[in-house]
C-alpha cells in the first residue's frame, strides 16, 4: 500500500498518441496519453462520488480506546503520467474519514477479492512502522550512529535491527506465557491489557544486566581517557588540514 500521487480513474482508459486535429499546425504528439474522453479524478473526487459507499468500521482497540472510523475502498484504474511506457492497472482506492475531520488515501495492489476490512487494517497500519522507528531511535540507538565509513554504517544497522529481532521475539513469547488477567479485565472494563512496552523490556534488561558502579577514581580515568581521546583526534585533523595546505 502506497501513498495518493497520482489520481484514479473510473474505467479503464485507452492510452495512445492523439491524432493531430484538423488544420492544427505544429509538431505531433510524441508522448503517449489518454485518448479516450474518460478523465481522471482525484481521490477526493472519488471520495465524494455518488456511488461512493462508505462504511463504518471498528480496527482494534488501543491505548486511548477504540479506532472506529468510516472507511471506503473502490477499485480505479491507475495510470502514471511520468511513466507513459507503463500500462494501466487496476488497484485499490482506501479511503479513511477521521473522527477529527482528517482524510487518508492509499493505493494498493491487493488482489481484487481482499476484503473490505483487510484494507481498512492495511491503511491503520501506518502506525506500526512509525512505532517500530521511533523505538529503533528512542531505545536501540539507531540515531547515534557518529562513525563516517560505510562499513561501519552496516555493522551499526545490523546491530539495530537484531536487538529489534530481539524485542518483538520478546514480546511474543511474553504475550504466549504470561496470560492476561480476566479478573483485571472486568475490573477496568476493558477489552485487553496492553501488550509489553519497548520500554518494559529495556527495564527487565537493565534489572537482569545491572550496569557496574564506577568509584570516583575510575570515573576520572574514564573521564581523561575520554578527554585525551577527543584531543588526538583534533590533533590528527589538523595535521591533515596542514598537510592538505602544504601540497596546494
Amino acid at each position: 500500500m502506497h501513498s495518493c500521487q497520482i489520481t484514479g480513474i473510473p474505467a479503464k482508459p485507452e492510452i495512445g498518441l492523439p491524432e493531430p486535429r484538423p488544420g492544427k499546425k505544429g509538431p505531433k504528439a510524441l508522448t503517449r496519453q489518454v485518448v479516450t474522453e474518460v478523465r481522471p479524478q482525484s481521490v477526493e473526487q472519488v471520495g465524494k462520488a455518488e456511488d461512493t459507499t462508505w462504511q463504518s468500521l471498528r480496527i482494534r482497540t488501543n491505548e486511548r480506546g477504540v479506532l472506529e472510523d468510516r472507511f471506503a475502498a473502490r477499485r480505479v484504474w491507475v495510470w502514471d503520467e511520468t511513466q507513459p511506457d507503463l500500462e494501466p492497472h487496476q488497484e485499490w482506492l482506501v479511503m479513511r474519514f477521521e473522527s477529527n475531520g482528517d482524510h487518508s488515501y492509499a493505493f494498493s495492489n491487493a488482489p481484487e477479492n481482499t476484503s473490505f476490512l483487510f484494507l481498512a487494517e492495511l491503511l491503520c497500519g501506518r502506525y506500526f512502522i512509525e512505532r517500530i522507528i521511533q523505538d529503533s531511535k528512542d531505545e536501540t540507538g539507531a540515531d547515534e550512529f557518529q562513525a563516517q565509513k560505510y562499513r561501519a554504517w552496516e555493522h551499526h544497522t545490523a546491530l539495530t535491527a537484531c536487538a529489534l529481532w530481539f524485542i518483538a521475539t520478546t514480546k511474543l513469547d511474553w504475550g504466549k506465557d504470561c496470560k492476561r488477567d480476566p479478573e483485571l479485565l472486568q475490573q477496568l472494563e476493558l477489552e485487553a491489557l496492553p501488550a509489553l512496552s519497548t520500554a518494559n523490556i529495556r527495564e527487565m534488561l537493565r534489572t537482569v544486566f545491572p550496569l557496574p558502579q564506577l568509584s570516583a577514581e575510575q570515573a576520572q580515568s574514564q573521564i581523561i581517557k575520554h578527554l585525551v581521546n577527543r584531543s588526538r583526534s583534533t590533533a590528527s585533523r589538523l595535521r591533515h588540514r596542514h598537510k592538505t595546505k602544504t601540497k596546494t
